[in-house]
């Protein structure tokens, strides 16, 4: 029995001081001006923030903008003072297009300590829950996401992104984002930290995330009715079920979002999940008893969202996908020396839906080697439109000169903006160092404070 009188819990937390600092790294403008995002290029890797520990990261949040542009504006780039216009493109103003994958084609990468590859892999927006770049919010207790109203349930909408998994780190952190898209995205982020002075305890285990899909799932029978007499046959293996979250090593797992790409136009949910823990053979250590189950709903899935559980898309606001979540953290699941978690795709298997999903879990290092697939393996199976195309009809005089006028000024819109793209990718090299440099020195600082 402890004798402590501190009261307990998170909230009891806050009764406690703490020798600790609290330090953010993000996106502003270290000019003083109000530009506050990085422009990341096609094909670049940008380090947001390199912490040096121990510490914690307890936060961090982010919001972006990736938009094509099809044709010129009317507004020179160096005069706007904002990431879009927000100007409708029907009154000629401008003329921006989202890029609906752009969430699928940004790689969000954190490293603990000196380890050389990372930790956390995932889509960007696949990691916070905005899941096949199909936006929709919800609000869990470590993860959420704010959408855009105008843009609520379309690929590519804006969205706010908000994770409060604490995570430690003994030496170093560094948080890392990649453009694999071939146009330049604009970043804003906060990445807040707290640094203490003592080692982490032996015990600490780390923060680990990685996605995973199945393109798609191989069913034996996709196109046989979801709970019909013949798809009730056995499974006692597991051996074909989809694969959230497979590694080794001591500690425990923590949750996971799940993105379903259904095709036959019935039920998806069907299917068990089966975790195995440790030397499990069969049973596993947990089994269960369907999707809807294992996500906290039943009888289907509810439009909900819940501090552990709950629903982000429903398959009634956008047909053929739905995008729910589960945390366990008040009832981590623990292993000791593996774990695999997994999930039948219809009951038997017998589905062949696309599947995604980020796990969450906290382990001892060293990480197990996380990798995603290629950007063109990652790209969400959104429906596209009907497009009918035809040859221009023969040009008047005064035809060709609108569209040899347009095409000229597109070339010099293209050329400014691509001359202050450019200016702008020198400036984040700097605020890179910036960044760096002040983690670096709030980190001296605070060591002071110890001697």
């Amino acid at each position: 029995m402890t004798t402590s009188s501190h009261p307990a819990g998170m909230l009891g937390d806050l009764t406690v001081a703490r020798a600790a600092r609290t330090a953010r790294a993000s996106s502003f403008d270290q000019t003083g001006r109000n530009r506050d995002n990085w422009i990341i290029m096609p094909g670049e890797e940008r380090t947001l923030a390199e912490i040096e520990g121990p510490g914690f990261i307890t936060h961090i949040w982010m919001t972006q903008s990736c938009r094509i542009q099809p044709g010129p504006g009317q507004i020179d780039p160096n005069l706007v003072g904002v990431p879009m216009l927000e100007i409708h493109n029907a009154l000629g103003v401008s003329w921006e297009v989202v890029d609906p994958d752009y969430y699928r084609k940004i790689v969000l990468k954190i490293y603990w300590d000196d380890q050389e590859t990372p930790s956390v892999i995932a889509p960007l927006g696949d990691f916070f829950g905005l899941m096949n770049s199909l936006s929709g919010s919800y609000e869990s207790l470590p993860l959420s996401v704010s959408a855009k109203e105008p843009e609520l349930h379309t690929f590519g909408g804006s969205a706010a992104f908000n994770s409060y998994f604490r995570m430690p780190f003994n030496t170093r952190a560094r948080v890392v984002v990649e453009n694999q898209n071939d146009i330049p995205y604009l970043q804003y982020f906060y990445i807040d930290y707290e640094l203490v002075h003592d080692p982490l305890p032996y015990d600490t285990v780390y923060f680990h995330a990685h996605w995973r899909r199945a393109l798609p799932n191989q069913g034996w029978g996709p196109d046989l009715q979801s709970n019909s007499i013949e798809t009730t046959v056995a499974n006692l293996d597991g051996h074909d079920n989809y694969v959230a979250l497979e590694t080794e090593g001591r500690g425990h797992y923590v949750g996971c979002n799940l993105a379903v790409r259904h095709f036959q136009g019935s039920w998806w949910g069907e299917g068990d999940d089966m975790i195995f823990i440790d030397d499990d053979t069969w049973p596993p250590s947990l089994h269960g008893t369907g999707m809807e189950d294992y996500f906290g709903h039943a009888w289907g899935m509810q439009h909900n969202a819940y501090l552990f559980n709950g629903t982000i898309v429903h398959e009634e606001d956008v047909p053929g996908f739905h995008h729910s979540y589960r945390f366990h953290i008040v009832d981590p699941i623990r292993f000791d020396k593996r774990i695999k978690v997994t999930f039948e795709h219809g009951h038997g298997n017998h589905l062949s839906d696309e599947w995604s999903s980020t796990a969450y879990w906290y382990q001892t290092l060293p990480s197990p080697t996380l990798t995603i697939p290629d950007v063109d393996q990652r790209l969400p199976l959104r429906p596209v439109d009907r497009v009918i195309e035809t040859p221009l009809p023969a040009l008047t005089d005064v035809q060709k000169q609108a569209r040899d006028a347009a095409a000229a000024r597109m070339a010099d819109f293209v050329q400014k903006r691509d001359a202050m793209r450019a200016e702008r990718r020198d400036q984040i090299d700097e605020w890179e160092r910036g960044n760096r440099e002040i983690a670096h020195d709030i980190r001296a600082r605070f060591n002071e404070r110890e001697n």
